[in-house]
């Protein structure tokens, strides 16, 4: 419900309980005052009113549906005398202004006064000749064209102290039953609109001041509680802009920082290569052979992590898209082991798959993407062999969730304290080997964790180290 909406249903609701409860008061009042001072405290009038205003409002009914003409028959008059005589009340009837029945004497004054001041329509009494009556009028037009008038006249008796007591009795519980009313009104309101408002102004601060690590909670009711449902969403696009800008600043400065720092050597060694040739340190065609060689596999090493780092940039942003599918585990890195077979036997390493699982398993993947990690571990396991018999074996495993895929290898092992490391960037677990961007396995995390899955590594000095990827079983 709008502001607007609940404020008027809730003071409406304070007027009309207000009004009940002193309808309730009043009543209460009425018959304690009987109660304690008696019928003759003139309580009684009360009624003695309400009985002789309904019964002479039933004759004027009467008498209107009769006509006037039926009014001036004597055996009406007479039974018309008997009823208002029971209510010790007068009935005059007249024509033109003059009086044709009466059933009591009044003179012309007060008959002319009481034609007056019955024609008010907001006035239901009247004074004659000091008394109080109460009074009911039937108007008519008759044939002749004159003017007909049935006035009903019942004397009441008024007791001014009752009245006046009541009356403040009635006044002053209302207001301080509304302003109760008002003033629990207004506890609500500043519960569930001002202190949820002042807030938000103080969230609303924060924000401009650059302060969005407060948390804006959802208070208030209506409008106010969804303003605090907007500003905190607000907040959150807010930072996580704040946190993707960061993002941006941070790989700008590392992509600067990796052109400056890790191309620098391969480039200087490609200068130098062709310095030579061009300086004629390379006389024979097989040393101009062996340097422009050298030269070239330095450029591709510089293609290579130039491809690296914008790989590893746009995968650190999450602006590279994924396209999965469900594959079967064991056919894909089938497929995987018959495209590096050739490689590996030519660095003379053997490629195995070891299929451990007991039935197909389906993963949801990115089969492009799947390939540059075993394409990267694979790499990694070649370069660091370093053994005549290198073996490189592809174990696939499962639990009762997940699958899990081991890259083991046979050689020299890795350290325990550097094992935590070796998934960060540039990071070298032996320096004097650099041979590549250093962003292999990095890469390789990115991706496996852009499938929701995990990487880790375990490994013995000594014995070889395996790359173990666990993915969600579909």
């Amino acid at each position: 419900m709008h502001l607007t909406k609940r404020f008027f249903t809730m003071n409406t609701l304070a007027v009309l309980l207000s009004i009940g409860l002193t309808i309730l008061a009043v009543i209460i009042f009425v018959a304690t005052y009987t109660k304690v001072w008696g019928r003759e405290a003139g309580i009684e009038q009360f009624q003695r009113a309400y009985e002789v205003r309904a019964a002479i409002s039933e004759i004027q009914d009467e008498a209107q549906a009769l006509g006037f003409e039926a009014l001036l028959d004597k055996k009406y008059q007479q039974e018309l005398a008997n009823r208002v005589n029971v209510l010790d009340a007068s009935a005059i009837l007249i024509v033109d202004r003059e009086v044709m029945f009466a059933t009591q004497h009044f003179n012309k004054i007060d008959i002319e006064k009481s034609i007056m001041l019955s024609s008010v329509s907001n006035r239901n009494e009247i004074e004659l000749d000091g008394r109080t009556y109460l009074f009911n009028r039937a108007d008519y037009k008759l044939a002749s064209g004159d003017s007909g008038i049935l006035l009903l006249l019942a004397p009441v008796k008024v007791n001014t102290k009752v009245y006046w007591m009541l009356s403040i009795f009635t006044i002053s519980f209302f207001t301080v039953v509304f302003l109760l009313m008002n003033g629990w009104i207004s506890y609500k309101f500043s519960r569930r609109i001002i202190i949820p408002i002042s807030r938000l102004t103080d969230a609303a601060i924060k924000i401009r001041e650059g302060d969005l690590s407060s948390e804006i909670s959802e208070d208030g009711e209506g409008e106010i509680r969804e303003l605090g449902i907007t500003l905190e969403l607000m907040r959150i696009k807010l930072k996580e802009s704040v946190y993707l800008q960061q993002k941006y600043d941070d790989n700008r400065k590392f992509l600067v920082s990796s052109i400056s720092h890790d191309l620098k050597t391969p480039v200087t060694s490609i200068k130098g290569y062709i310095e030579g040739i061009i300086d004629g340190v390379a006389k024979t065609p097989e040393k101009m052979e062996e340097y422009l060689e050298t030269a070239r596999s330095k450029a591709i090493l510089v293609n290579a992590m130039i491809d690296d780092l914008l790989l590893y940039s746009k995968l650190d942003l999450n602006q590279l898209p994924y396209h999965f599918e469900k594959s079967d585990l064991a056919s894909y890195f089938e497929d995987c082991v018959a495209d590096h077979k050739y490689e590996c036997e030519k660095a003379n390493v053997a490629i195995a798959l070891i299929n451990e699982l007991k039935e197909p398993v389906k993963v949801l993947i990115d089969g492009e993407r799947l390939k540059r990690v075993v394409q990267n571990i694979i790499d990694n396991a070649m370069t660091y062999a370093g053994k005549a018999n290198g073996k490189i074996d592809i174990i696939l495993r499962e639990t009762r969730t997940s699958a899990i895929i081991e890259i083991k290898d046979n050689g020299n092992g890795i350290p325990e304290d550097k094992l935590p490391f070796i998934f960060e960037r540039f990071y070298q677990v032996d320096p004097s080997r650099k041979n590549g961007s250093g962003l292999g396995l990095a890469i390789a995390k990115q991706i496996i964790e852009g499938h929701d899955g995990k990487i880790w590594a375990k490994s013995t000095v000594g014995e070889g180290t395996g790359i173990m990827i666990s993915l969600k079983k579909f």
